[in-house]
């Protein structure tokens, strides 16, 4: 069983309010047509599928097929005949120009491998007047690594790898908002923002889900000779959080939008 599978539900908890606090910034209206990109497992496809009605569509689209089917299965189980899953690869979208009223895409900007080609991508199957509207992480000085992972950086003398290090890409202000301007945008703005991250199960659990989901740091931790300790660090760290059973962390994130003029 995948990661994806076994914490399906603990996941798509934790990353809810992310989830909310990007498609209200999105703002998608009854009707539009909406390509989701960088999709994953579909929270944020479903929710805007629902916001733009049987007069609308969603294009949830993403490289990977294991997280598609997910997604595609969380449909069918909510009903929702306005959405379609497609493998995608944000660099050379396959659709043709003026496509799409809107553009949404939760923690997945900050791996694009060529950011400028992939904006300009979007850009070109918005419609004139469309808009993208983008979810990225904040800070790495923020609970939820702090308890994590740079736990094990102390322990072990890590440093962060490259690919976890471009989670973070855009965490200073402005930084989002003028890649977004370079590529054309009109109105590029960003802000930082801070919502609930919570885990609605045990903080072991947690540090289970972490270790699975977080391939760079996975051999560190295998590796380390003192793992029992680091172990208990986290555990300990995570459990400071722990209210009414569910660990309750914040997240920082950024929220990102520009306009095809």
């Amino acid at each position: 069983m995948s990661a994806a599978q076994r914490w399906e539900r603990a996941s798509a908890e934790m990353g809810r309010h992310v989830t909310d606090a990007l498609v209200e910034y999105a703002n998608p209206q009854p009707g539009e047509r909406v390509l989701d990109v960088a999709c994953g497992t579909g929270a944020p496809s479903l929710k805007v599928a629902r916001r733009v009605g049987a007069s609308g569509g969603v294009v949830a689209a993403d490289l990977s097929e294991e997280p598609l089917k997910i997604a595609a299965e969380r449909a069918r189980e909510r009903a929702l005949t306005n959405i379609t899953f497609e493998r995608a690869d944000v660099h050379a979208l396959q659709y043709p120009e003026n496509s799409f009223d809107l553009i949404t895409c939760r923690f997945g900007a900050m791996f694009f491998s060529d950011l400028p080609r992939a904006l300009r991508e979007m850009r070109r199957v918005l419609k004139p007047g469309g808009r993208v509207a983008f979810a990225a992480w904040g800070s790495f000085d923020q609970p939820y690594f702090q308890a994590t992972v740079q736990i094990v950086m102390r322990h072990t003398g890590a440093k962060v790898p490259p690919g976890t290090a471009a989670m973070f890409k855009f965490a200073e202000k402005g930084t989002l908002a003028r890649a977004l301007s370079e590529a054309g945008f009109a109105d590029a703005r960003d802000e930082i923002r801070t919502v609930p991250w919570v885990w609605t199960e045990s903080a072991a659990e947690l540090w289970a889900y972490f270790q699975a989901v977080t391939a760079p740091f996975r051999p560190v931790i295998e590796s380390a000779k003192d793992k029992p300790e680091i172990e208990r660090e986290v555990t300990a760290a995570l459990e400071k959080f722990v209210d009414g059973g569910a660990v309750k962390l914040t997240a920082q994130i950024v929220l990102a939008s520009g306009r095809k003029a």
